[in-house]
């Protein structure tokens, strides 16, 4: 067969594979509680809430497939390249009884996302819940202090996804009854950057965390603000 032949044959192979065997568009997670599973987490070591078997008081979600990101990535044909998602986490380095959360934080975790087109970070929620330092706005060459407080973290993290990644589409997934000061300031430090925000409404929520139901509300949401 000659080279023309072998090359022919190759591209209609290649334009007959199916969506999966194909480029996709590779996403990444950057999250807490709200993106976790036990096993679907990198690395391992991190905390999940849910389980194959949960508590029913505490939720009614027990599969990976019934996750946002999960329901989301299979039904506009992306593929996940990591989810570096941990139970708890804060995107600052303050955690819950002002402990120190530093190896742990959004911030901390931000440079272990593989090689993604898109980044979805699911955030705030437990900076919120914590009562974290707001801090103030800090763009340029935060301390390590200021680390401790949401909005020179928060800052801090976007540079560094834009610095790490260049050339991908980052959006900030903000949940649904968070504090006013949380709120406040993630829409500025996102529109400081241009960072797209995406703000999460009426999510239907279990001891705080998504249900079934509110996980595709999630990923339903999500969906309409990707390109």
């Amino acid at each position: 067969m000659s080279a023309l032949r072998i090359i022919s044959a190759l591209s209609l192979i290649i334009s007959i594979l199916p969506l999966s065997a194909q480029s996709r568009k590779g996403v990444s997670i950057l999250g807490d509680s709200y993106s976790t599973f036990q096993g679907y987490v990198s690395p391992d070591t991190n905390y999940v809430w849910y389980f194959e078997q949960p508590n029913p008081d505490l939720t009614d979600v027990s599969s990976p497939s019934q996750l946002w990101w999960h329901i989301l990535l299979r039904e506009n044909g992306l593929r996940l390249v990591t989810n570096n998602s941990f139970s708890g986490s804060t995107v600052c380095n303050t955690g819950y009884n002002g402990d120190d959360y530093s190896r742990r934080s959004f911030i901390a975790r931000a440079d272990n996302l593989g090689s993604p087109d898109v980044i979805l970070v699911l955030g705030a929620t437990n900076d919120s819940w914590a009562g974290a330092p707001i801090g103030d706005y800090v763009y340029e060459n935060p301390t390590p202090e200021q680390l401790y407080s949401y909005r020179p973290a928060l800052a801090h993290l976007f540079r560094s996804l834009l610095d790490r990644y260049p050339g991908a589409e980052i959006h900030f997934i903000l949940n649904t009854e968070l504090s006013p000061e949380i709120n406040q300031s993630t829409a500025a430090i996102c529109d400081h950057y241009g960072i797209n925000l995406i703000r999460l409404t009426d999510i239907d929520k279990r001891a705080g965390h998504p249900t079934v139901l509110g996980m595709k509300q999630i990923a339903s949401q999500v969906a309409t603000h990707l390109h």
